[in-house]
């Protein structure tokens, strides 16, 4: 009987715990304490840079809310196939 409560917790722990590893196999764009910029003038030019400073010359801000958090989410995709100006507006090539 205690034999089956082990298997029965270990079950258990697998179920709820299995969902919380499968988010964190995700690789990220940038690490912690970093955040995501795209390259001016090409498609897929982009960096990181730690929070609290500015992007780097020939890099823009991503637009609020359409940042990509991990590699190949939406926005990682959407922004793969656009190219920005200066400013951060979109442009043809």
């Amino acid at each position: 009987m205690h034999a089956s409560r082990i298997r029965f917790a270990a079950a258990v722990m697998v179920v709820f715990l299995l969902p919380i590893a499968a988010c964190d196999m995700r690789e990220r764009v940038c690490r912690d304490g970093e955040y995501p910029v795209k390259a001016v003038g090409n498609r897929t030019g982009a960096a990181c840079v730690a929070k609290g400073l500015e992007p780097p010359a020939g890099y823009v801000r991503y637009p609020s809310g359409q940042e990509p958090v991990h590699v190949d989410d939406e926005w990682h995709r959407y922004w793969q196939t656009k190219v920005v100006d200066e400013h951060g507006n979109v442009v043809s090539e």
